[in-house]
């Protein structure tokens, strides 16, 4: 399945290996994402009805989609970034020459690069700290849960380095039009 974003990557359309590798990890994402999302809903969904017909909640049935929303935004981020669908603010850098714009988009990348490779490193710290706990409900050790940062800042930074080096390229050696 070709990316539907002009900007992404063409993986599944043509393109080498590691292309349509990528495309298909990524798309996998999206999907793991997708998955995650029903799961949440119909927990909600369920916990929602059996508070409104009066009957005893299952445990952990409210921690639940609380837990599961970590791993929506590290899935979903990542394949959204690989897709260039994230939310961006571009209303001032489209009013730059294409230089200018490179030069603003290769600062932004690389300010994002800096702060993802910190969650990573933070994340040292974080997860074996979470293993000492667990929820109340569901008695889960929150490690599981907090694993989600390193993971989805990992796979955010395979399309944003890929970006990076796009927007630099961009710099050093501008296209002519």
């Amino acid at each position: 399945m070709p990316s539907p974003h002009p900007d992404a990557p063409t993986g599944a359309s043509g393109g080498s290996p590691l292309a349509r590798g990528l495309d298909a990890l990524f798309t996998l994402c999206g999907y793991i994402a997708g998955l995650i999302l029903a799961v949440m809903a119909g927990s909600v969904f369920l916990s929602v009805i059996m508070r409104f017909s009066g009957t005893q909640g299952l445990e952990g049935l409210d921690e639940l989609p609380r837990y599961l929303f970590v791993w929506l935004v590290a899935f979903g981020g990542a394949a959204a970034m690989h897709l260039n669908e994230h939310t961006v603010l571009d209303y001032f850098v489209k009013k730059l020459t294409p230089r200018l714009r490179a030069i603003v988009e290769a600062a932004v990348h690389a300010a994002m690069i800096a702060v993802f490779l910190y969650l990573i490193k933070l994340s040292f710290t974080l997860v074996p700290n979470a293993a000492l706990q667990s929820s109340p409900g569901l008695e889960l050790r929150l490690d599981y849960v907090f694993m989600a940062v390193p993971v989805g800042a990992g796979l955010i930074l395979i399309p944003l380095v890929r970006r990076f080096l796009e927007s630099l390229a961009e710099v050093i050696w501008p296209k002519r039009s």
